[in-house]
């Protein structure tokens, strides 16, 4: 069994290699040829956790296994990061386990590369303007991955505590790009693409404050309640998820759905782009919605090309088991 250590995944994959290994899984959900499980998560009683499981296979790479992990909201304090995961990799045709690989960096890598594949697959192509919403650990990742996808000329940001918008500041200065801390009503007014990244169980922006042709990228909702902007505006965008069981039930989605606003069937997965059996974005003026809920998959994909990486730079810890 192949042992990848949180403290070799920096060194092993890059943004590219996720946004590679993620846009694949997609592609292969929508070819349904690739499927996950239903997720577990639950609050555990203790500490303020949240804990659970995500879990599928891959019928085109034999990918098979499951991330075991959650948000322990308390962790900052000890120094450690709040978000605690662990891949486990299977033999698909055995049931061994064949790895073991830390899942911190791997998570934040394959959130940010999903909304980045959204940003491809359906903001407009003159998209000018980035809209931040959220400042804490996984809007850096997220940021620098918008910003490796698209040229935008300008970042504006939106924090319920400014005081830590600094850090995405410095990320947009990094790459030379104007950064602006703005309020919701600017940031909607101007941006052309907007991220949200936040852990809110109440939403943050209103159909209003939204422009035609924006496209949004809802990143945070990825557990029953959670919500970031109001079901009106998800019910007045095109929506597409990652995986349309979860965004009904989890995500950004569940909220419309519940109050009559959107059908389920309207939701279209973002694979289905990838692949070219849907058209994405159809006109200038339309608002779309990506709800990334967070698959099971994703940690799968980026977790075996962390292995397949691991063994190549002869890295791997390989123990009997």
């Amino acid at each position: 069994m192949i042992i990848v250590p949180e403290r070799s995944i920096a060194g092993l994959l890059s943004a590219a290699d996720c946004f590679a290994a993620v846009e694949q899984v997609f592609a292969s959900m929508a070819r349904k040829s690739a499927y996950n499980f239903p997720v577990i998560r639950e609050a555990i009683g203790h500490a303020g956790a949240l804990y659970g499981f995500k879990s599928g296979f891959d019928r085109e790479s034999l990918t098979l296994g499951l991330k075991s992990g959650g948000f322990w909201p308390s962790n900052m304090t000890k120094g450690l990061t709040n978000h605690q995961s662990t891949v486990l990799l299977f033999d698909a045709d055995t049931g061994q386990c064949r790895a073991v690989i830390g899942g911190n960096l791997l998570t934040a890598l394959r959130t940010a590369a999903a909304s980045a594949i959204s940003i491809k697959y359906l903001a407009r192509d003159d998209a000018k303007v980035l809209g931040m919403i959220g400042a804490g650990h996984q809007a850096a990742f997220q940021l620098r991955a918008a910003l490796d996808q698209h040229p935008f000329e300008r970042v504006v940001g939106w924090n319920l505590h400014a005081e830590m918008l600094g850090s995405l500041g410095e990320i947009a200065a990094e790459r030379g790009v104007p950064f602006e801390a703005v309020d919701l009503d600017r940031l909607g007014a101007e941006a052309d693409v907007i991220i949200t990244i936040t852990s809110s169980f109440a939403p943050i922006l209103k159909a209003a404050q939204i422009k035609p042709g924006t496209h949004l990228a809802c990143m945070g909702s990825d557990t029953k309640g959670k919500q970031e902007v109001e079901a009106k505006l998800v019910s007045a965008a095109t929506v597409f998820a990652d995986e349309v069981a979860q965004s009904v039930t989890i995500g950004e989605a569940q909220h419309a759905v519940a109050q009559g606003l959107l059908a389920e069937v309207a939701i279209i997965e973002i694979g289905a782009v990838i692949n070219g059996t849907h058209p994405g974005r159809s006109s200038a003026e339309q608002i779309t919605l990506f709800d990334g809920t967070g698959v099971g998959l994703q940690d799968l994909a980026v977790a075996s090309a962390a292995v397949e990486r691991a063994v190549e730079a002869g890295i791997a810890f390989d123990v009997d088991f």
